[in-house]
């Protein structure tokens, strides 16, 4: 039986070809996430999952964002009134990450335009991530008093070298070298090319071989190499290099030991960004570096939940939506001040409220 999926979800869902279709459709709001286009996304997946006429899924935005992330603002009011919202949001976010993370078919998500937060866990975990010349990544959240969620633990971790601390602590933006060569995105295909690879994959029968072999030979008759030298790569030892240390405040003394303008940039940017959310994500993808998926993700809720009982978010985002004045007053507002006992407590278990999946990126019992 086919689940309902809501009207004016934000999300449209057809299925074309052999293909089943997600766009983003909040062209306005840069196609930002909210908790019913989760709903919706989860419940075209469940049902395709099951269905021997769709042989893959395609995921893309509407606009020039693929995805900004999730709606901040929705959270921050809810959050402020003290309503459950965000934490339903994370735990049914969390709960379409795992379930996209453990797809049987491939997936694919076509990066052109901005790719940040909820956008990431969207994509990053299906099997093929195509990125154009417009893709503008981040996980900017350490920035409004969160972290690099949506499986930041597990994919972050996994960045050659120490690439993804330094993603993680700054909140870098970078274009489709970069992503490809971090393994955020698994192909460069150019913009003026992504009409004509959708048209190949919803006009192809899928018959002639699995599906997985389909679409790599879709992809291979598309992509190209990246124009572009990925710029990570080319400061990969010196990232290697400071971002490998102990602890953030490590990290820190070994940029002020330096005396060029990249490492007094990187070390203004990350003492820009809140104190706490700097030695939870350190910790959080150090951690996410020896746990699977499904850990990873169990890990990422306890923060979650604690950064929704604490004030850093709300500053953060009256900084930088609400008020703008980009001055945010973190509490506290140094590193020095943050404990290792109050980093401890981001991580504790949640006891009956934790989250739990099964096998297949379900929550247990449902």
């Amino acid at each position: 039986m086919a689940r309902e999926i809501p009207a004016n979800s934000g999300v449209d869902i057809v299925v074309e070809g052999r293909c089943g279709v997600i766009t983003l459709n909040r062209p306005e709001a840069l196609n930002a996430l909210t908790l019913e286009m989760c709903h919706a996304i989860e419940a075209a997946l469940l049902d395709w999952r099951d269905d021997p006429g769709v042989k893959a899924v395609i995921i893309r935005g509407a606009g020039r964002a693929f995805c900004a992330g999730g709606d901040i603002r929705s959270l921050y009011d809810s959050g402020l009134a003290g309503e459950d919202y965000p934490y339903r949001f994370y735990h049914d976010e969390y709960r379409l990450n795992a379930l996209i993370h453990h797809y049987p078919k491939p997936y694919i998500a076509l990066l052109n335009g901005i790719v940040m937060g909820g956008g990431v866990g969207v994509s990053v975990h299906g099997s093929h991530r195509l990125a154009t010349e417009n893709i503008r990544f981040a996980m900017p959240e350490t920035g409004i008093g969160l972290f690099p969620d949506v499986g930041g633990s597990y994919f972050l971790s996994r960045c050659p070298g120490e690439t993804g601390v330094f993603l993680a602590l700054t909140g870098t933006r970078i274009g489709a070298a970069d992503a490809v060569y971090t393994g955020i995105a698994t192909d460069f295909v150019p913009a003026d090319r992504l009409d004509a690879l959708y048209d190949a994959f919803v006009t192809d029968d899928f018959t002639e071989d699995a599906a997985i072999d389909v679409v790599n030979r879709l992809i291979t008759r598309f992509a190209e190499p990246c124009p572009d030298a990925p710029q990570l790569a080319a400061e990969g030892d010196r990232i290697d290099s400071v971002f490998s240390g102990e602890s953030v405040d490590i990290i820190l003394d070994t940029l002020a030991q330096e005396t060029d303008e990249w490492a007094e940039t990187t070390r203004q940017t990350i003492l820009s960004k809140s104190p706490t959310s700097s030695k939870v994500a350190f910790r959080q993808i150090r951690n996410g570096a020896e746990r699977d998926f499904d850990q990873c993700m169990q890990m990422e809720y306890r923060i979650a939940c604690r950064f929704i009982a604490g004030k850093d978010f709300y500053e953060g985002v009256r900084a930088t939506v609400i008020d703008k004045d980009q001055k945010p007053h973190w509490q506290p507002d140094r590193l020095a001040d943050v404990t290792e006992a109050a980093v401890d407590a981001y991580f504790a278990p949640l006891g009956e409220k934790e989250l739990t999946l099964g096998p297949e990126g379900r929550i247990s019992g449902q």
